[in-house]
């Protein structure tokens, strides 16, 4: 057995961890493999006890029922045509304004966002349908394809998210707190997006005209277009009322949602067998994906914190003398770096572990933090090269459009969400008012 510094820890851990990552390894072959390497060169056979250790309390961990079924409501509800019907109505309703489409197609990621819980179903599907349809009208497809992407990161932060349920088991924070902490963060980062687009549509006509006025609905068919976005609407605002009153745990209301969700595809008469078995092995492919992640990841820190390693930030923070509030600088920045390589369920597996300890000894508000990590996560999957939001657009996107023209259209959402986060940092009470309000 071997007795490393806390530093040759690290860099054997992480650097085996980032080979395998670059041969094409899957991230949960590549932390449990790492994983499993320094467990048993620093400990022997009984270091991969950690293992059966860590795989039991991940499944032992009664929140993590809810993640399939939030998944199985976001994708019933994705699958059923309702943001075809959603853009429908945000047509009619807000095409006479200039950019207005673009305002619409905000809103709409936002009701998706709170639907699916992920980033890459409002982008995806508001991509085939949106992206084309204000393309014909005319709009810049900078802008087109930057409001699609970062609307479609509002996910994350807009409950319910499944990214902070994967933060909540991680950090032990409540849930339910954190769903309540990502609504005033969300509508903020959504207004800048809605601000944004229509001081740039006002200045420049071109890049959003208004639709012509013989395209224009009555206001009587406005009113009726509204219809379509009742159903969804209702259910995601049960679920989560749920939630923030306390009548059901996140569990409960994620059963509460999957049932909801078959209920409104079946009253629009979107519900047939192909549709189900589709939505059922997609929630069972993605479900058993984030769980293989889970258990590696866990594993993974237990034996990096095990070794002493984990030691290695704190110390490396007392002995610099740097402020508490650049260390959230620091952590936060470290976050954008990782979001150009790994994807957002990666990143909050192998930091939260180690940067939340570290945050509650600085004296600050966990919750404040987990909205903090949301944000940059947001930011990360815009930012090229290999933001993911960039991809899922590339393969969605006409084939006149090209990767550089979407890396361009990314730029000034990243720096508007980069402004989202600053301010978040700056007054940390955007995110901890509500929570405090509903559960004090």
């Amino acid at each position: 057995m071997l007795d490393p510094s806390p530093l040759a820890v690290t860099v054997i851990m992480f650097s085996s961890m980032l080979l395998m990552m670059v041969i094409g390894a899957p991230l949960a072959w590549a932390l449990m493999v790492s994983g499993m390497l320094s467990a048993y060169l620093m400990f022997g056979t009984g270091g991969l006890e950690l293992l059966l250790a860590a795989a039991y309390s991940t499944m032992d961990n009664f929140i993590l029922i809810s993640l399939p079924l939030f998944i199985l409501m976001g994708l019933i509800l994705e699958r059923s045509g309702i943001t075809d019907d959603l853009f429908d109505m945000m047509y009619k309703l807000m095409g006479f304004i200039p950019g207005g489409l673009g305002v619409g197609t905000v809103f709409i990621c936002a009701i998706i966002a709170a639907m699916a819980g992920v980033s890459g179903a409002a982008t995806v599907s508001l991509g085939l349908i949106a992206l084309p349809a204000m393309l014909k009208r005319g709009y810049e497809k900078k802008i087109v394809m930057g409001t699609i992407m970062a609307g479609g990161a509002l996910g994350f932060l807009i409950p319910p998210s499944l990214l902070m349920i994967v933060y909540a088991f991680l950090s032990r924070d409540s849930v339910g707190k954190l769903f309540v902490a990502g609504i005033v963060p969300g509508l903020l980062l959504a207004g800048i997006y809605i601000a944004y687009i229509l001081i740039r549509s006002w200045l420049n006509p071109q890049m959003g005209p208004a639709v012509p006025r013989d395209e224009r609905v009555s206001m009587g068919d406005k009113f009726k277009a509204l219809r379509h976005m009742l159903l969804p609407v209702l259910l995601v605002l049960t679920v989560l009322g749920c939630i923030i009153f306390g009548v059901t745990s996140p569990s409960e209301a994620s059963a509460i949602g999957a049932g909801g969700a078959l209920v409104v595809a079946a009253v629009r008469g979107r519900l047939n067998r192909n549709v189900l078995i589709d939505v059922l092995m997609s929630t069972t492919k993605l479900t058993g994906m984030l769980i293989w992640i889970a258990i590696a990841a866990v594993f993974f820190s237990r034996v990096y914190i095990g070794l002493g390693a984990g030691m290695l930030v704190s110390d490396f923070i007392h002995d610099s003398n740097i402020s508490p509030k650049m260390v959230i600088a620091m952590m936060l920045l470290s976050f954008f770096v990782l979001g150009m390589f790994l994807d957002d369920f990666a990143i909050a597996f192998i930091t939260v572990p180690i940067f939340v300890p570290i945050v509650s000894e600085l004296g600050f508000d966990t919750i404040w933090f987990a909205i903090l990590f949301v944000l940059s996560m947001q930011t990360a999957y815009l930012t090229p090269p290999f933001g993911y939001n960039l991809f899922y657009m590339r393969s969605v996107a006409p084939k006149h459009i090209t990767i550089y023209d979407i890396y361009k259209a990314a730029i000034p959402f990243v720096l508007l969400q980069t402004l989202g986060l600053i301010i978040v940092f700056l007054f940390p009470e955007i995110a901890l008012w509500l929570p405090n309000k509903l559960f004090n």
